[in-house]
């Protein structure tokens, strides 16, 4: 054993003899003694300390904020809704204002806005209410002018329908004819016209008909004959004002440089077009050019002052006629005498 340890068991700890007394043990008198209470002890002085953010625990018991669906999405869940339930409006000619609005009109305007980039002038001739007769230019093999001129119109006028006036091949092809008259198309005669017209309705008339839309590419922009004033006579009846609009930049799309008349006779076409691309490229020859589109709607020309009886002046009526027409053609030499490029307007 060493010194050291010898002495510290000899001597007693601080001057007495150090003794260890279990706290439990038998015989013990006087408890011992507790240690004062925390409050009783003076807490120290706490520094300032900087405040602490707090930032929301990812947990699952915590829901995030929904966020709204787009429009586009509501429009689509609510057309699905009503094709599901037949909870859906059809006029008496057939069409389909709900299905235009979701399904036509989209991919037409995205046509409209990036692909022909079509300019739009005199829009402030497009009546916001009540009824009115276009007459436009057709031309371009295919005709995308008459689906161009609906977006316009629904684009300018806060929503309204063009409800186009065609030929009856167009109602006798295969699955077209019904697409046709859910989009608002109806068959170019008198009485479905001045029907539309009485109700208030903006309708499209392209008189040159075939024969503009399908006229070679050595004619463009040269209309062609106006018919017999069909249009004009139903203008008259109902007393609304024809607006003449000229369209720039179709003839362009598919430049027609033949005809496989033996082909389009198998076929019942007016006419089987030859393009640079088509047929030699197949379907890829389908895509149109991405020309650049200059569309203008003219100053209204009135037709309630006549009266409806003026239908049987056939001077009064050709008259009125080679006044829409002439408009038309005056409108076009002025659009192409500014435009710069076939491809940049």
């Amino acid at each position: 054993m060493s010194r050291a340890r010898a002495e510290s068991e000899a001597h007693p700890v601080n001057g007495a003899e150090a003794q260890v007394i279990p706290l439990h043990a038998p015989g013990r008198e006087k408890p011992v003694e507790e240690r004062p209470a925390a409050a009783a002890v003076p807490a120290p002085e706490r520094r300032a300390e900087a405040p602490v953010v707090a930032f929301p625990a990812a947990s699952a018991s915590v829901a995030a904020p929904e966020e709204p669906l787009p429009e586009a999405v509501l429009s689509a869940l609510r057309f699905l809704r009503h094709r599901l339930t037949g909870d859906y409006r059809v006029d008496e000619f057939g069409f389909d204002a709900e299905l235009t609005d979701t399904l036509v009109l989209p991919p037409l305007r995205a046509l409209y806005e990036k692909w022909f980039r079509v300019d739009t002038f005199g829009v402030e001739n497009l009546p916001k209410t009540g009824g009115a007769l276009l007459v436009s230019n057709h031309s371009g093999t295919l005709p995308l002018d008459a689906l161009m001129t609906a977006v316009a119109v629904h684009a300018e006028t806060g929503g309204r329908h063009l409800r186009g006036l065609g030929a009856d091949l167009v109602f006798k092809l295969p699955l077209v004819g019904s697409f046709a008259r859910k989009a608002g198309q109806t068959l170019a005669c008198n009485a479905d016209a001045e029907r539309l017209l009485t109700g208030g309705e903006l309708v499209g008339v392209w008189p040159e008909g075939f024969k503009g839309v399908g006229k070679p590419f050595s004619a463009r922009y040269k209309l062609q004959r106006f018919g017999r004033g069909g249009f004009v006579s139903a203008a008259m009846r109902t007393g609304v004002p024809i607006i003449p609009v000229s369209v720039v930049g179709a003839e362009e799309t598919y430049p027609k440089l033949g005809d496989l008349r033996l082909l389009a006779r198998l076929l019942g076409l007016p006419y089987f077009p030859v393009t640079p691309f088509f047929p030699l490229l197949g379907p890829l020859g389908a895509v149109p050019l991405p020309t650049k589109w200059a569309m203008e709607f003219g100053e209204p020309i009135p037709t309630d002052e006549y009266g409806p009886d003026a239908v049987d002046d056939p001077m009064l009526v050709f008259t009125v006629t080679d006044q829409v027409r002439e408009s038309i053609q005056q409108t076009l030499y002025r659009r192409l005498s500014q435009r710069k490029s076939v491809f940049r307007g």
